[in-house]
């Protein structure tokens, strides 16, 4: 069987954690293929709301394996933690399985994130400060701390010297904080060493034997497209590749081993953090979309900026990521407008632009330009087929469909887990 990847279309927060856990009971493994405990999945199932950070999204499903792959970075104290909390509600996370070649944070990732984040004043990043870019930073350094490595105390403690020797030197002499003790990070870090080894495998190995068994493999991207590091809103983007291309080299499994992909789109946009965002509602209409789509963020708790849908963004999505369908998330926050404005095209120095700028100058100053599209006032929360839709909501997802670039397969009309209309089957 070949995997799938399901990834954000936008700048994250879009839905993928409730899309993941649709297909998770028909799915054999989950991967988590990139990012930290800098992003969060909401899953409802019932009345029961889980919000997850490090862990996949199919940890909730009993049937699959869920997997933490080589291009995440783990905090082991927020993963333990994250872990602990979900057995105390009765969820069995024994099936857990941790790449031994993931990559560590460690307390002065998080130190450094903090004051570098804080030194850079107006210009900041919007970084959440728990170490994730430090991290990476590390990785890409060759000095990074791996999974594999909290089993040899020695290689441990030569890693931990050789990362806090010029560390150290920065955060006394350029930040005025005081030194990190390589003993006291190397005693914490040892400790949970026998904690995680149960859960620490070769996951690559595992995931390709079991695509060659026949199993089904779910590649699961954490932030969004115009969040990578590489295709993103340069320097306004996370540490990693949340693409397509991410899930590959975050997993182990090769191109030639997914045959589909699948983004995540809200039906209005939103972000989190610093950056350009041509549709940003500063406005009563951004303040209705904030408050009836429940937009503040899972693991920072900050309030996310919200604007109407951006097709060039979401055509971007589909060039970068070669998406095959879409996912359509929180249609039903929309209920209600007379009027719904979608950005078609941009206006840049007086000139129609059809396509996200390759330019951020030219980015940052893109005016959206706008059709406007009639709205609905029913309930579509109940919805369980698309012909169910009221006949302007059809025709606003059928005009998404339509300036997007790929198709409709599944569309949210409410935040639980059987609040979805399915269109077209992922699997």
């Amino acid at each position: 069987m070949p995997a799938l990847v399901l990834l954000g279309a936008q700048w994250g927060d879009e839905g993928k954690g409730k899309a993941t856990d649709l297909l998770g009971d028909r799915v054999d493994y989950v991967v988590r293929y990139q990012g930290g405990n800098n992003a969060g999945h909401t899953v409802v199932i019932g009345d029961q709301k889980y919000a997850l950070h490090l862990l996949p999204s199919g940890i909730l499903s009993s049937n699959c394996v869920p997997v933490i792959g080589n291009g995440v970075v783990i905090d082991p104290a927020v993963l333990l933690e994250e872990i602990k909390g979900l057995n105390e509600r009765g969820i069995d996370t024994s099936k857990l399985t941790i790449s031994l070649n993931a990559h560590l944070i460690t307390p002065y990732h998080r130190t450094i994130d903090k004051v570098t984040e804080r030194f850079l004043g107006k210009a900041k990043i919007g970084t959440t400060g728990r170490g994730i870019g430090p991290a990476y930073a590390d990785k890409i350094n060759r000095i990074g701390i791996r999974v594999q490595d909290l089993f040899d105390p020695s290689i441990l403690r030569q890693k931990l010297e050789a990362a806090l020797r010029d560390k150290n030197q920065v955060l006394v002499k350029v930040f005025n904080r005081n030194n990190i003790n390589v003993d006291d990070v190397l005693a914490e870090y040892l400790n949970y060493a026998e904690i995680l080894r149960p859960y620490v495998a070769d996951t690559a190995l595992l995931l390709n034997k079991a695509l060659e068994a026949g199993k089904t493999v779910l590649l699961e991207g954490s932030q969004g497209t115009l969040l990578d590091v590489d295709h993103g809103t340069y320097p306004y983007v996370t540490s990693s590749n949340p693409t397509s291309g991410g899930a590959c080299t975050g997993s182990g499994i090769g191109p030639t081993k997914i045959d589909r992909v699948i983004g995540i789109l809200k039906a209005y946009t939103t972000r989190v953090g610093s950056g350009p965002f041509p549709t940003e509602l500063f406005d009563e209409d951004g303040e209705a979309l904030r408050r009836i789509g429940g937009e503040v963020g899972v693991t920072t708790g900050r309030n996310r900026r919200c604007g109407w849908f951006d097709a060039p963004i979401a055509r971007y999505a589909t060039r970068v990521n070669g998406l095959t369908d879409f996912f359509l998330t929180k249609l039903d926050v929309l209920t209600g407008w007379e009027k719904i404005p979608v950005c078609v095209a941009y206006e840049v120095d007086g000139k129609r632009v059809e396509e996200v700028p390759a330019s951020q100058s030219d980015f940052h100053h893109a005016k959206p330009i706008y059709e406007y599209l009639d709205g609905w006032k029913e309930d579509i929360s109940n919805c369980k087929k698309f012909e169910d839709l009221p006949i302007n909501a059809q025709k606003y997802v059928q005009y998404l469909e339509k300036i997007s670039g790929a198709p409709m397969s599944a569309i949210g009309v409410g935040p639980g887990r059987d609040q979805t209309i399915v269109v077209k089957e992922f699997i």
